[in-house]
C-alpha cells in the first residue's frame, strides 16, 4: 500500500459554487513558509501575531485590536458574545449567515437570542431595525443588545458607507453595538472603491469579523475590535469558544500576507470582475432571470430546474431556493475569463436543448 501523499484532483478544474472552494494564493503559501522552522511562543504570544496588530491598526484605526481565530462562525460567536449579556439578543436580517448557516452556533453556543426581520436585498435599514428594538425592559423578552449586519450580505449586495453609518447611528442611539460580518469584507471595499475603515470604525462599527478564508488564505480569520470600550473579556471568550489557535502564528501571518500590501484588494477585484463578467453574459441568455443587484462577487439567478441539474453535471454550483429553480454562482480569486467564457457557453448550450 502506498503511504506517499498524492495528488487527488485536477487543479485545472474550478467551478461556481463558492469561494471557499478555491486553494490558496501564492503569495500566502510563501508567507506560511516564511513563518515556518523554528519555535515561536503559542497561543498568539508570536512575534507574526504582534505584528498584525500594527497591519490590522493601519486599516481599522489606532484602537483596533485583532484577534485571530480559525474559522468564520467562530468569529461571529466569539464578536457576539463579547456585545451581549446572557439575556442579551441580536437584531439581524432574516437571510443573514449568522441565521441560516451556522446551524444554530450563535444561539447554542454563544448562548444569544437572534431577532430577525425579512428583508427584500439581505440588508437592514434603521426602519427594519425597529421591527425588533424594543421590550428593553421586559424581562419576558431576550433584550436587543446588538445589530450584526453583513458586508456583503448573504445575497450579494452591499450596503454603502452612509447606510452603514445611519444604522450605527441608529443603533448607538438606542444603546445598541453593531456588529459586522466581513466574510467578503475586502469584495465590498473594492465594489465600493472606498478604504474598509470606511463603512467599519469610521461609520460607528464596534467589533468586526473579517474574512480571509474566501479571499485567498488558507485558513483563518479574525474578530477585529473596533471600540475597545464596547468590548471587554475578548481572551476568554475566544478560548472559551474553541477558538484559540496554539500555533497562532501560520493564521496571523497569512492575515498579513493579505492586508499589508493589496493582496486583499488584488484578489476582491478580480473575483468581483469575473462576476460582473458572469453576470453580462447571463443577461443576454434568454430565459435566466438575475434575482439581485450583482455589485461584489455572487451572482443569483433563476432557470429552469431540470437545465440547472444539467449544468450541475458540468460545472459545480448550488441551487439557493431549489422549489423556485434559484441558484446562486461565485466568482473567486482564482476565477478566469476562460472559466467564465467556458460557464456561459455551457450554459447556453443547455438552455437550447
Amino acid at each position: 500500500m502506498r503511504t506517499d501523499a498524492r495528488r487527488h484532483h485536477d487543479p485545472e478544474v474550478r467551478g461556481f459554487a463558492s469561494d471557499n472552494y478555491a486553494g490558496t494564493h501564492p503569495e500566502i503559501l510563501a508567507a506560511l513558509a516564511l513563518a515556518d522552522g523554528g519555535h515561536q511562543v503559542s497561543y498568539g504570544e508570536d512575534d507574526y501575531t504582534a505584528h498584525l496588530q500594527f497591519v490590522m491598526r493601519s486599516h481599522f484605526g489606532p484602537h483596533a485590536q485583532a484577534f485571530p481565530v480559525f474559522n468564520g462562525t467562530g468569529s461571529n460567536v466569539v464578536a457576539l458574545q463579547a456585545l451581549t449579556d446572557r439575556w442579551g439578543a441580536v437584531i439581524c436580517a432574516e437571510s443573514a449567515h449568522i441565521n441560516v448557516d451556522e446551524c444554530g452556533a450563535p444561539e447554542r453556543v454563544g448562548g444569544l437570542k437572534l431577532l430577525t426581520v425579512p428583508t427584500e436585498d439581505g440588508k437592514l435599514s434603521p426602519e427594519l431595525i425597529d421591527r425588533q428594538a424594543w421590550g428593553w425592559d421586559d424581562e419576558h423578552r431576550a433584550m436587543p443588545q446588538v445589530v450584526s449586519i453583513a458586508q456583503n450580505t448573504e445575497l450579494g449586495t452591499v450596503y454603502t458607507v452612509d447606510e452603514i453609518r445611519a444604522i450605527c447611528d441608529h443603533a448607538h442611539e438606542r444603546g445598541m453595538k453593531v456588529h459586522l460580518d466581513g466574510a467578503r469584507i475586502a469584495n465590498a471595499a473594492a465594489s465600493l472603491d472606498v478604504p474598509m475603515r470606511a463603512f467599519t470604525n469610521a461609520a460607528g462599527v464596534d467589533i468586526l469579523s473579517f474574512g480571509g478564508t474566501k479571499n485567498g488564505m488558507l485558513f483563518g480569520e479574525a474578530v477585529v475590535v473596533l471600540d475597545p470600550d464596547a468590548v471587554g473579556a475578548m481572551k476568554h471568550l475566544r478560548k472559551l469558544s474553541m477558538q484559540l489557535a496554539s500555533k497562532m502564528r501560520f493564521i496571523s501571518v497569512q492575515l498579513e500576507a493579505l492586508l499589508a500590501r493589496d493582496l486583499w484588494l488584488r484578489n476582491a477585484r478580480h473575483a468581483n470582475t469575473m462576476a460582473q463578467r458572469l453576470a453580462d453574459g447571463v443577461r443576454a441568455v434568454d430565459g435566466v432571470e438575475i434575482l439581485h443587484p450583482v455589485q461584489a462577487n455572487a451572482v443569483f439567478a433563476r432557470l429552469p430546474h431540470e437545465v440547472s441539474e444539467r449544468l450541475q453535471k458540468r460545472y459545480r454550483f448550488y441551487f439557493w431556493d431549489e422549489t423556485a429553480g434559484d441558484v446562486r454562482w461565485m466568482c473567486s480569486f482564482d476565477t478566469t475569463e476562460e472559466d467564465v467564457d467556458g460557464f456561459l457557453t455551457a450554459l447556453k448550450e443547455e438552455m437550447g436543448r
